[in-house]
């Protein structure tokens, strides 16, 4: 049976986007490659999670391109979540790749999974302080340990700053700072084609997740309807997306959605822990009314945890500390 070839995407010039196979519901993610000149160096934008389909996939994108892992000479890296940064530190070692990310991103996300031992079991108190029960929390550390061993990090990132400029298929791209998703979440923009390397900072068919954990800034929700508010700004007239695409239309229109969507949840979430008070995780199974496996169930925690905080550094809600845990309550 002959090979499936590769699903790449011309982008623009030198710049093109391979999906790769991700043992995650989104199926595929996007991972850029320019394949250089004589203004840009080869590039790499994210690496996807470090599986044997990731690996063949992207050995066979950089192959019709006419590349190989060797010829990649600078890896830029939108955030840390695994199926962005699985392979950075693979292709560090195998190229001598400079990999670079935001620089808040350096200092809590990259530095997560060189500290995930050590932050491990906060990560796990966090969970359980908001509500998660024994039986969820019982396969958190399992299921966490099998996530790192899909991440190999790099050994030397390199920063990148908001305002900053790098060269990408002969371009001038402005670096952007798009919180939320993730702390450190890295954008890149081309004013002149109107075109925004947005990782997941906005996606055409889901909602980005937007969690609070134990490692991350206190109000990713609020930085996240900052982000829109920029990104709606912005309009620009293509983003290369992490999933679902691997490009999209109508950024200022689904920026305008997803922004009235979560002031919906906070509405939702208003109302339930004023009626009733409640825990983080019971206030999600109200708002993540339907089946959802121990993974999800774990997201949409993270995710009410994040609404149900925004709107207590409004003052719109409470929190007290009830039976080993903490409520919330109008």
């Amino acid at each position: 049976m002959t090979a499936a070839a590769p699903l790449l995407t011309p982008i623009i010039g030198t710049l093109h986007a391979l999906q790769v196979p991700i043992p995650y519901p989104m199926k595929t993610v996007t991972v850029l490659i320019d394949t250089g000149g004589s203004q840009s160096p080869i590039t790499m934008i994210d690496t996807a999670l470090d599986t044997p389909e990731a690996r063949q996939a992207i050995e066979d994108g950089l192959s019709e391109l006419g590349l190989h892992w060797p010829d990649i000479e600078r890896v830029i890296i939108t955030h840390h979540h695994p199926d962005h940064y699985g392979l950075a530190g693979v292709i560090e070692e195998r190229s001598g790749a400079s990999v670079f990310m935001l620089d808040v991103e350096i200092g809590r996300g990259e530095r997560y999974w060189h500290m995930w031992e050590d932050w491990l079991p906060g990560h796990i108190k966090h969970m359980q302080d908001h509500g998660l029960p024994p039986e969820l929390l019982a396969t958190l550390e399992a299921d966490s340990r099998r996530g790192r061993t899909r991440v190999q990090p790099a050994a030397r990132v390199q920063p990148l700053r908001e305002g900053q400029h790098v060269t990408l298929a002969g371009r001038e791209w402005e670096v952007l700072w798009l919180p939320g998703h993730a702390d450190g979440h890295l954008g890149l923009w081309n004013e002149t084609d109107s075109i925004l390397i947005a990782g997941d900072a906005i996606l055409p068919r889901i909602s980005p997740n937007i969690g609070l954990y134990a490692y991350t800034r206190p109000d990713p929700l609020g930085d996240y309807l900052q982000t829109l508010g920029k990104l709606e700004a912005l309009n620009p007239r293509l983003a290369v997306v992490g999933h679902h695409g691997p490009v999209m239309d109508g950024v200022q229109a689904r920026a305008r959605q997803l922004r009235a969507h979560h002031h919906e949840r906070l509405d939702f979430i208003r109302a339930e822990a004023t009626a009733e008070p409640r825990t983080a995780y019971g206030l999600s199974l109200a708002m993540f009314n339907r089946d959802l496996n121990t993974s999800g169930r774990r997201f949409a925690l993270a995710e009410t945890l994040a609404h149900a905080e925004h709107l207590r550094l409004l003052g719109q809600l409470a929190r007290t500390w009830q039976d080993g845990g903490w409520v919330y309550h109008g």
